[in-house]
């Protein structure tokens, strides 16, 4: 409901005007001098102000000065029965939207009031906007790129749900685009004119949470020196984004629930309900049901969020969308000028990385060549300098995945002395390539196991053996073959590496 405040020494014309405003559905403040309207204007930050210019405490035209200093956004009409028109000249000047002279015609008042409104809603949108997304043409980008069938499902899945009010929940670690997603949803939907407003759930502290999504009134807290409106509110009649919620506290999540359920929401401080006709996508990088049997997410509001559910698997099951996003960071950072080239050993580096950080890490790392490769080419040897990965023989003695390595990695890459090897295009008796590990041939017989000169050779035999011949069965996916081992995906990757099981 918007709100209107009436300033007027007359209290026969507040009494009027509130009549008349409130049945045209307007929440309506009066006050009957200069400095008790200031205060109020500040306090309430009213849509739109009616300002009698002749008041008992001061000149209607200084009370105007003091308003446009507060906030220019909100338009104050002059109203006055003893004015000539350069009164009306001067408080035009300093900001006033309008000047109507008593006696007051009520389809003027109905009218001008309905127009002061709108433009400052108008105003306060297209402030919100300019804030809410980034230019999809700016650095860094917001086009989902990929050639893989889990892209290409999940651009049909957006295209499909876009049009849709239901609530969506983003599932994904973090760096694969979730919040690319939100922003697809809200750009292809029917809400794509208003307000995009996110917020990092993670990020904000516990104390703070709630006044950021829902608001608060003067006085609510220490500093609270006036109004002020949360994110539900900015993004009325758009889309809200609320980012990790698996980090937000049981006490939150209810409160969420009631907007899911209601439709409305009470500020800090306040005793009235707000409305607010917002579409809600959420994301998270956790696994929700497991919070819910741990008691740390409620179950009711995973139900009321999982209308539309989305999942974006991590960059290192998905690697022919490497090259092509690769592709496309190299266009943003470089431009059509000294563009970037990629050796095909360095793309293999890249394609084979395990990217714990996702498409995130990727982007950052083509930046960071875009900004200090001299050369404009990036080789192999650039690669392994910069993602720090470790090999074989150095996981073997520090073990992998500790920091510096390749923390969440499927894939174990070949040492820097083979790089380098393939980038001199070594006679391949010299080094020979190290064999594909999916490829049956990999695998020895028994002889080899009976032919070995200790129990421990023929048992590290065997088990190199069936950690590869499970490996290719299950497509080289670490994760799953831990799984269905029934070891944890740590201990395999030491035992992948112990073992020198190399993936070309």
């Amino acid at each position: 409901m918007k709100t209107v405040l009436v300033i007027d020494d007359e209290e026969s014309i507040r009494k009027s005007l509130s009549g008349i405003l409130k049945d045209e559905g307007y929440n309506v403040l009066t006050e009957g001098s200069g400095k008790a309207g200031i205060k109020a204007f500040t306090e309430k930050s009213p849509n739109a102000v009616l300002l009698d210019v002749w008041l008992p405490d001061g000149d209607g035209a200084g009370v105007l000065e003091e308003m446009v200093k507060i906030d220019k956004k909100i338009p104050v009409i002059m109203i006055s029965g003893h004015s000539d028109i350069d009164t009306a000249i001067k408080t035009i000047k300093i900001g006033a939207y309008d000047f109507i002279e008593k006696p007051l015609s009520l389809d003027r008042i109905i009218i001008t009031v309905e127009n002061a409104v709108k433009f400052n809603s108008l105003s306060e949108k297209k402030t919100i906007m300019a804030a809410s997304i980034p230019n999809p043409g700016g650095r860094g980008g917001l086009e989902l790129v990929g050639e893989s069938a889990a892209i290409k499902h999940l651009k049909e899945k957006i295209q499909k749900a876009a049009p849709s009010a239901a609530p969506a929940l983003i599932a994904g670690e973090n760096g694969t685009g979730k919040e690319l997603v939100a922003i697809a949803l809200h750009l292809n939907g029917l809400r794509n004119e208003e307000p995009f407003i996110a917020i990092n759930c993670a990020a904000v502290p516990e104390d703070l949470i709630e006044s950021e999504i829902f608001g608060y009134e003067k006085g609510a807290f220490t500093g609270a020196a006036g109004r002020k409106r949360g994110k539900f509110e900015l993004a009325d009649g758009g889309t809200i984004f609320l980012d990790e919620i698996g980090d937000m506290s049981l006490r939150m999540q209810s409160k969420i629930l009631r907007v899911l359920q209601e439709g409305r929401f009470q500020r800090v401080g306040g005793e009235s309900d707000v409305e607010a006709d917002v579409r809600v996508i959420a994301a998270t990088n956790k696994d929700l049901e497991a919070e819910i049997s741990g008691g740390r997410f409620r179950r009711d509001l995973f139900y009321r969020l999982n209308v539309i559910p989305f999942f974006i698997p991590p960059l290192r099951e998905r690697r022919e969308d490497i090259p092509p996003l690769i592709n496309y960071f190299i266009k943003i950072f470089c431009g059509n000028a000294a563009r970037l080239e990629i050796d095909e050993p360095a793309m293999d580096v890249l394609k084979n990385y395990g990217w714990p950080g996702n498409v995130r890490e990727l982007k950052n790392i083509i930046e960071r060549f875009s900004i200090l490769n001299l050369h404009n080419k990036i080789t192999a040897q650039d690669v392994i300098g910069e993602l720090k990965i470790k090999y074989p023989a150095e996981a073997q003695n520090n073990g992998a995945g500790e920091a510096g390595g390749v923390a969440g990695s499927d894939i174990i890459v070949a040492s820097p002395d083979k790089v380098v090897a393939d980038e001199a295009k070594q006679s391949p008796a010299d080094d020979s390539p190290p064999q594909n590990i999916l490829s049956p041939k990999n695998v020895n017989d028994s002889e080899r196991f009976m032919s070995a000169g200790s129990f421990k050779q023929a048992k590290e035999e065997f088990e190199r053996a069936y950690l590869i011949r499970k490996l290719r069965e299950n497509d080289g996916n670490i994760t799953k073959t831990a799984r269905i081992l029934g070891m944890s995906r740590r201990n395999l990757q030491k035992r992948i590496s112990s073992l020198n099981i190399i993936f070309n």
